[in-house]
């Protein structure tokens, strides 16, 4: 179905006053529920917990699914009102979920009208809607105004704090939003009044990911898988990160991880901060690694497409439609995730640093959080590297990305050999090292991890082992830089596709 843009911008005015209604039913105090358990993530018939949960869920091309199961995190998803793409019911005594049916709310349909008796009921309304769309409009204008003079997160519009921009590589729905007249004119995303609404529209449907950040989860945007990234609150300066550079910063590239709205909201009595991004069912390439074995060309295709987004980090872009360099600080396997076509994207920017040769202005941000220590440069561990310079950054992230580039060949087939996977360093340092185990043995011991014989009876990798020696050198100037990993891994995957010569 499409829409002129009247009825769109009419639609997104609807959509904003479609919240919620009603009350859940407070769950009593008490030993935990058994609950009928029924979905693709149950492992038994029942399962426990603090409420009973059928959720209805109706995804693009498919029928409507039901999942039943147990409740324990936000409760807030019972108080959300059923529509037509999912349905959420709790319930607070065992087994309650066993029998129960839900239904998703049908499509309203227009009513025909009756008589030039309801004439006026139907111009009010519609002339009201009109009126505000053109005060939107006035005060859009303005608010891009002063957004273009202070380049700042907040606008004059008070209790918001949401802020959002659509990646013109996102959804069909949000593609449609920034090509419709509804737009800013800008170029530099959608309107304010869809920002308000797109990541309140946003149901969650499963808990996908955990760690000391947060959460991740699966959510539905009329019926399109999205991520939803869920901040502790102690994590808040690394929201802040990442919603600033992705809303100042044009980062539109295949292999960054596609932004689509943030969102600083209270839900439950509690501050919740969303980061809502594109989402990758094959998850981080930690996880990938862990259940795929790798042949070498799939190997040289994720390299190579985690190289491309590296590079484009680096490097500073001159123009209007320009970015600066930035250094990401907490490369690693987890913040690299898998996408369908089976090439990488990078995500996680909340300990990103900025540099701009024109004003020679490093931003470091204000993130008291340090990067994941068993990927640290040595440089780092032993606090010699020098802050004021924006090169010593990117020298770290190269270290780190020849530990990611380890991680890959070591899953790769050779000979019909291949390993177990295991993180760097997993023969000298604990699950969970210290700050100064990884010392001792990087910068004390100078050791690296070792790298399988097996591989240098390859051709391709064994220049993929040879560059990822390069990347570890102590003295950090000597590293490879980024361009260079890139267009080294192009070369050799491109090896791949010349014909043999048969004498």
């Amino acid at each position: 179905m499409s829409w002129d843009p009247p009825r769109r911008c009419l639609l997104m005015l609807l959509m904003a006053f479609n919240l919620t209604q009603g009350d859940p039913v407070k769950p009593s105090r008490g030993s935990l529920l058994t609950c009928t358990c029924k979905g693709p993530r149950c492992r038994a018939p029942t399962c426990q917990g603090t409420w009973c949960t059928v959720v209805l869920v109706r995804e693009e091309g498919r029928h409507p699914q039901e999942h039943r199961g147990c409740g324990n995190l936000h409760p807030e998803l019972c108080w959300a009102r059923p529509t037509d793409v999912v349905n959420h019911y709790c319930c607070y005594s065992s087994l309650c979920n066993h029998n129960v049916s839900l239904e998703l709310e049908a499509y309203p349909t227009p009513e025909q009208p009756q008589g030039d008796s309801q004439l006026p009921l139907i111009l009010g309304p519609v002339l009201a809607l009109l009126a505000l769309v053109i005060l939107g409009a006035l005060g859009l204008w303005h608010v891009r105004r002063r957004q273009e003079k202070h380049q700042g997160l907040h606008s004059e519009l008070g209790e918001s704090r949401l802020i959002l921009k659509a990646s013109e590589q996102g959804d069909s729905m949000l593609g449609d939003f920034l090509d419709s007249d509804c737009t800013t004119g800008s170029g530099s995303g959608l309107p304010f009044l869809v920002q308000r609404t797109v990541a309140r529209q946003v149901a969650l449907v499963e808990c996908v990911g955990k760690g000391r950040y947060g959460e991740v989860w699966r959510g539905l945007w009329h019926g399109e898988s999205v991520a939803v990234k869920i901040f502790s609150s102690r994590d808040e300066q690394s929201w802040f990160r990442e919603t600033e550079i992705y809303n100042t910063v044009l980062l539109r590239h295949d292999n960054i991880l596609g932004f689509i709205a943030s969102d600083m909201t209270s839900r439950n009595s509690s501050t919740q901060l969303w980061l809502i991004t594109h989402y990758h069912e094959h998850g981080s390439l930690y996880d990938f690694l862990q259940r795929q074995t790798l042949e070498p060309r799939l190997a040289l295709r994720l390299a190579v497409s985690a190289a491309c987004a590296l590079a484009h980090l680096h490097v500073e872009i001159f123009g209007t439609q320009g970015k600066p360099a930035i250094a990401h600080r907490d490369l690693k396997s987890r913040n690299v995730l898998v996408k369908s076509n089976l090439q990488c994207c990078i995500a996680d920017l909340g300990l990103a640093v900025m540099h701009s040769q024109g004003s020679d202005y490093l931003d470091i941000g204000n993130n008291p959080r340090v990067g994941t220590k068993r990927y640290m440069a040595p440089e780092v561990l032993d606090e010699q590297i020098r802050t004021d310079c924006f090169e010593s950054y990117k020298w770290t992230d190269i270290w780190a990305f020849g530990l990611v580039l380890w991680e890959i060949t070591r899953r790769t087939i050779v000979n019909g050999i291949v390993e177990d996977y295991k993180p760097p360093f997993y023969d000298v340092v604990p699950n969970d090292p210290s700050f100064e185990d990884m010392k001792k043995v990087v910068c004390v011991d100078q050791q690296t991890p070792t790298i399988h014989n097996r591989l240098a009876a390859d051709p391709v990798l064994s220049g993929v082992t040879q560059m990822i020696r390069e990347c570890w050198y102590p003295n950090p100037s000597a590293r490879l830089t980024a361009l260079r990993i890139k267009k080294t891994l192009q070369k050799l995957s491109n090896s791949f596709e010349k014909p043999k010569v048969i004498d």
